[in-house]
């Protein structure tokens, strides 16, 4: 028998890696038990939570698809999937079973999450509503190996996988306390817990998932907006460091806040807000700052009434538009003027610098060089660095799916972003675990 078992193997093998589109594989006696996913340890988890995906009740050595799809909250579909080939017992274990085509390659246990892709091009999944609603990531699994235009009508199985952004007993409180909009996360429990303030990209607007995701993980969090939102202003030319400053003393003064003082944590525009609240508001004690520049991208930046940057310009001539359409704005970003260069030698608190190598919005990796050369110029040791090869600017919490272009809100174009999935995965599943301990280890001293 075992040479037979090698013969199967080696031509399931064989097909698998070069399938055909539209031409039939052999198929494998059916398995007398029907064929079942089960989702480890719960159909239901968190949306920064890994899953153990398998299947049972397949015949030996059975060519099968799986597929995952979701749709966001404006109905956008976003779908992948994988080829495997069943054990000789007639089971698939993601986390051991590779994956021989499709959307990746390789032992990936939760590649069909990261690497779903929208159907509508240049569509990035954003969560805006963290409280009421899951995604919900349906999983099928089909016979034989097949693109996804070409899968047959019914699938063999089906399952659902509920991912959440609150666990049970989080308490979600929106939050108007004097110029102060946004919402406030503390964890069940009676605390107090480390404070950490959460301020997003450019686009406006309240964004709250990787609050919400950081306080289920015992952190008071404050998703803080600072433009375009409620009744802040929607055309800004500069804004104020006061307003962080307000929300600083606000989140530090909460009763369910422990410690001398805040973290922060910001990505893109947010993070070189961060970087600017590390360097001139000393209760910032903890400061994450993802794929930012060291001075005040496009807004000017003023504190007490003095101008403190002018902001960060850029060139639209120097655009690169490919056949797709798409932007390539990695050279559009005019030199930093060294008068605007944020302070960053008199912050008080650490600084985790976060960058993606490849990150096409701008040149973090060059930025956050920049930032520790300064440091070290001045004798100021409190920071740490991680560089992730592979990974480009949108650098979310573990398995959002990997965004390769979407619409610019400054440049109004679609530009891409950088990276390649896989490793953008694997940076946002480390940094995530980094990124925790990070503030673990400062706000608790």
């Amino acid at each position: 028998m075992l040479p037979l078992v090698s013969s199967y193997l080696r031509q399931a093998v064989s097909l698998s890696l070069y399938p055909r589109a539209g031409l039939p594989l052999p198929l494998y006696p059916r398995a007398a038990m029907s064929v079942s996913i089960q989702l480890q340890p719960s159909p239901r988890c968190l949306f920064d939570e890994p899953l153990e995906v398998r299947v049972s009740g397949l015949s030996p050595l059975q060519q099968v698809t799986l597929k995952a799809w979701l749709r966001d909250e404006k109905e956008q579909l976003f779908h992948s999937a994988a080829f495997y080939t069943a054990d000789p017992r007639g089971q698939l274990d993601l986390a051991h079973s590779p994956s021989l085509g499709g959307h990746y390659t390789g032992v990936q246990p939760m590649g069909l999450f990261w690497s779903l892709s929208p159907v509508t091009p240049f569509t990035r999944l954003v969560k805006r509503d963290v409280a009421t609603s899951p995604l919900s990531v349906h999983i099928e699994i089909f016979e034989g190996h097949w693109s996804l235009g070409q899968l047959p009508a019914q699938p063999l199985a089906t399952a659902i996988n509920q991912r959440w952004f609150m666990k049970e007993g989080l308490l979600r409180i929106p939050v108007r306390e004097g110029r102060i909009r946004g919402t406030l996360f503390i964890p069940p429990g009676n605390g107090p817990f480390p404070g950490v303030i959460s301020v997003n990209e450019i686009k406006g607007g309240l964004l709250e998932y990787r609050s919400s995701l950081l306080a289920n993980h015992g952190f008071t969090t404050l998703a803080l907006a600072y433009h375009n939102y409620d009744d802040l202003p929607k055309g800004v030319i500069n804004l104020d460091l006061g307003y962080f400053e307000e929300a600083v003393h606000f989140l530090k003064q909460h009763p369910k806040v422990k410690g001398l003082g805040v973290g922060a944590i910001g990505i893109s525009k947010g993070a070189d807000l961060v970087l600017s609240m590390a360097a001139f508001l000393p209760d910032v004690r903890a400061a994450v700052v993802i794929n930012g520049c060291i001075t005040s991208a496009e807004f000017g930046l003023s504190f007490k009434n003095k101008l403190i940057s002018t902001g960060l310009r850029h060139t639209v001539s120097r655009m690169k538009i490919a056949d797709s359409g798409v932007a390539d704005v990695s050279e559009v970003i005019n030199e930093v003027d060294k008068g605007s260069i944020i302070p960053i030698e008199n912050t008080k608190g650490t600084i985790l610098f976060i960058a993606g190598e490849e990150d096409k919005n701008w040149n973090s990796k060059h930025y956050v060089d920049e930032a520790v050369k300064r440091l070290k110029e001045h004798g100021n040791d409190r920071f740490e660095v991680l560089h992730y090869r592979g990974s480009g600017h949108y650098l979310e919490p573990p398995f959002f799916p990997f965004c390769y272009a979407s619409y610019h809100s400054v440049l109004n174009i679609c530009t891409k972003w950088g990276g390649n999935a896989k490793d953008h995965s694997s940076a946002q599943v480390e940094s995530w675990q980094k990124i925790q301990a990070f503030f673990r280890k400062i706000l608790h001293q």
